[in-house]
């Protein structure tokens, strides 16, 4: 073998080694969901609750794998903070949750609340919850629309 002929075999190695770590990072890059399709996902929720009842669409957004999509998952919440559906974490259906606050100190349900209550839907940004995916606790932000008595909403990781 040539030194040339070596030459040109290690180059390819490199490139595809290069080519192999840039699919990898694109496939991690697509863990989280985008804040599209969290809109996407509660504005699709609605339509369900409106087609099938809270109760069939409540179980569903909690133990069915329909509203769930990598991190992205659904929530309800009455304005109250009673919790009604959670797609992470079903123990907490059911409690009031109102007093729950981020590892900073932020009142997250009330600040849901509150939303849906002045504005009827929007983001609720810039607190901290544990990542489904990660199991880390990481930045989110979270998308909700008011529903009668309840919110809907379904939150983005910003690692």
């Amino acid at each position: 073998m040539t030194f040339f002929s070596a030459l040109k075999k290690v180059l390819h190695l490199m490139l595809a080694s290069l080519a192999s770590l840039a699919l990898a990072g694109a496939a991690h890059a697509v863990e989280n969901g985008t804040a599209a399709e969290a809109e996407a996902m509660v504005k699709k929720a609605i339509s369900y609750i409106k087609a099938q009842g809270p109760e069939k669409a409540y179980e569903e957004f909690t133990n069915g794998k329909s509203f769930k999509d990598r991190d992205l998952y659904i929530i309800v919440y009455d304005l109250n903070g009673k919790n009604l559906a959670q797609g992470a974490n079903p123990k907490l259906v059911g409690k009031d949750l109102i007093g729950l606050k981020d590892p900073d100190g932020k009142p997250l349900i009330q600040m849901f609340v509150d939303l849906a209550k002045t504005k009827g839907k929007g983001w609720v940004e810039g607190y901290k919850f544990l990542n489904p995916v990660s199991q880390k606790i990481e930045g989110k932000a979270m998308y909700l629309e008011r529903v009668g008595d309840t919110l809907v909403g379904c939150g983005i990781y910003k690692n």
